[in-house]
């Protein structure tokens, strides 16, 4: 199947629509009210109890994973149960977390509970986040079909097991890579190495290419491809590549792109840099 082929017949004003509308509702979703842009911290847990600025509890982790202390008056709630005291939340898978809910009087409020690169985090996000309500939405390219172009999937006799760094210093992210994606841009031949995506058959691609760090994000972007066909064969829209949390807060982990992923054209299509940032002067490494 080549690119002239999957394109044939499209009709460009109703393909523009339609990216309008996955736009709009990709924006939506990102800025809800305890989504990643109400994000104000990042903190990383060891046996020693921290308290958040921002947040009820005392933090701590070990054998039992997680382990939250509340004061009196304060609580929590963990899928609808709510919890006061002292509560063990258990060890949690790599890349897993769950979140607790909680009300600052009018404010709503929620706690991430993960483990990233082999550590356990909390972030807290708030529904009065400053960044949250002066969010002023992601610039993008104008949706061009010429960047939606034919691919094979090739997938590897077995996963691939492959380390990743991450947007913050010292943390790294392992996942199996089931396959790579070969398509041809400009006459060449590339091949982006793909992720398990969210829904079954689908992929994930992160890359970076010649317009990195001059239009768009530095350090990535993240691409969903449909399930490919029997013969391997799926579509690659570029228009659709978006930037993940690490483009908008300095409170995010991230993964960066394997190696193979680095393009050396410039993929003039999808999201561009942000127009704003959350800063953190001070922000934590992972611990060792």
């Amino acid at each position: 199947m080549s690119t002239s082929t999957v394109n044939a017949g499209l009709d460009r004003a109703q393909y523009g629509r339609d990216w309008e509308e996955w736009h709009r509702a990709h924006e939506e979703h990102r800025a809800d009210a305890l989504g990643f842009l109400a994000i104000t911290g990042l903190h990383w847990l060891t046996a020693s109890p921290i308290d958040l600025p921002d947040a009820p509890g005392r933090w701590t982790t070990g054998a039992e994973g997680p382990v939250v202390e509340l004061d009196d008056g304060e609580e929590l709630l963990l899928d609808g149960e709510t919890i006061r005291g002292r509560r063990a939340l258990g060890p949690l898978a790599e890349r897993g977390g769950l979140t607790l809910r909680f009300a600052d009087g009018d404010v709503a409020g929620a706690i991430e509970v993960a483990r990233r690169g082999g550590h356990d985090i909390v972030r807290p996000r708030r529904s009065d986040h400053p960044f949250l309500a002066d969010y002023p939405g992601t610039p993008t390219y104008v949706p061009n079909p010429r960047w939606r172009v034919a691919a094979r999937y090739i997938p590897f006799d077995e996963p691939q097991r492959t380390e990743v760094g991450s947007a913050v210093d010292g943390l790294q992210h392992v996942y199996e890579a089931p396959g790579r994606l070969e398509f041809e841009l400009h006459g060449e031949t590339f091949t982006l190495v793909a992720f398990p995506g969210k829904t079954p058959g689908s992929l994930s691609v992160l890359f970076t290419d010649a317009t990195s760090g001059l239009t768009t994000y530095a350090a990535n972007r993240s691409l969903s491809v449909p399930a490919p066909d029997e013969t391997g064969a799926t579509v690659v829209d570029f228009n659709r590549a978006v930037n993940l949390p690490c483009a908008y807060t300095d409170f995010a982990t991230c993964p960066l792109p394997p190696a193979g992923n680095r393009l050396p054209v410039g993929i003039e299509a999808g999201e561009k840099t942000p127009l704003g940032r959350v800063h953190a002067a001070d922000a934590p490494a992972a611990p060792a």
